[in-house]
């Protein structure tokens, strides 16, 4: 742009077109907010065009709404539009090797893994990745996370990895998320000689341990309380896998804790 141009540009005169988006926008802005936000584009429309038709002015049109909307930042705080995620490709698919053998004979034999979802405030999400080891049912490693992303899993992993002997190299079940397709994933894995497994498409209870302590939890500690911030939810969550590793008796483990099981096993 030429130095004329612009400065042509930021003297002009604003059009009759402008002046009115100007005004329209204003009259959205206090709309929305004695709302409190709940209009979208078509009940906004609804409602200026009323308001518009009382002091003999022409309708506009959702289109227009629309745009103003989002030229002013408005959006509805209800039902909103989904992001649209590009899916990716699965890289590795492996074979149900657990086939349901969900007992173990010595600690970091089998491992399952999944991710799970929570919601706290209003209505917003966090993810819970975590790994459950089939031997006594203890969580070896766990992320909290407010995406389920393939971050979340990798760090889940690699903890878990780091508290392994030379001589372990548990097998590692999952369900065929994207995650755990993916070449990362299966650069962890290879880089730790471990085994994968997958549950084979629409059987859950081919990860049915994991899918059993999501139960548990939510039950036990989730459904039970109101969450109103991530850090009140993450400190739940911390309170209850610490509860559960340590405290929480079971009778197939002759009345110990899981990590009292494991104990007596070393």
């Amino acid at each position: 742009m030429s130095r004329a141009a612009y400065y042509k540009w930021l003297n002009r005169k604003p059009s009759g077109r402008e002046l009115e988006n100007q005004t329209i926008l204003e009259a959205m802005k206090l709309l929305h907010k004695q709302v409190d936000g709940i209009y979208g584009y078509r009940r906004l429309t609804l409602t200026i065009n009323r308001k518009r038709q009382k002091s003999n002015q022409p309708k506009v049109n959702e289109k227009r709404i629309y745009r103003l909307m989002r030229v002013g930042r408005l959006k509805s705080v209800i039902r909103q539009k989904r992001k649209n995620y590009r899916k990716s490709p699965a890289h590795h698919i492996a074979e149900n090797v657990l086939n349901r053998e969900f007992k173990a004979e010595k600690p970091n034999q089998k491992w399952c893994t999944d991710v799970t979802e929570f919601k706290y405030a209003n209505g917003k999400k966090a993810y819970l990745s975590a790994i459950i080891d089939l031997y006594d049912g203890s969580i070896v490693s766990y992320v909290l996370g407010n995406s389920n992303n393939n971050r979340l899993v990798f760090t889940t992993m690699r903890q878990a990895i780091r508290q392994l002997k030379a001589t372990e190299k548990p097998l590692i079940h999952s369900d065929r998320g994207y995650q755990y397709t993916s070449k990362g994933f299966r650069y962890i894995l290879e880089e730790a000689r471990m085994t994968q497994s997958m549950s084979r498409v629409g059987r859950c209870i081919d990860n049915g341990p994991i899918e059993s302590f999501w139960g548990t939890l939510k039950c036990e500690k989730y459904y039970l309380h109101r969450y109103d911030s991530y850090e009140a939810l993450k400190q739940a969550v911390d309170d209850y896998i610490h509860f559960y590793n340590h405290h929480r008796y079971q009778k197939r483990l002759s009345g110990l804790s899981p990590l009292e099981f494991r104990t007596r096993a070393a």
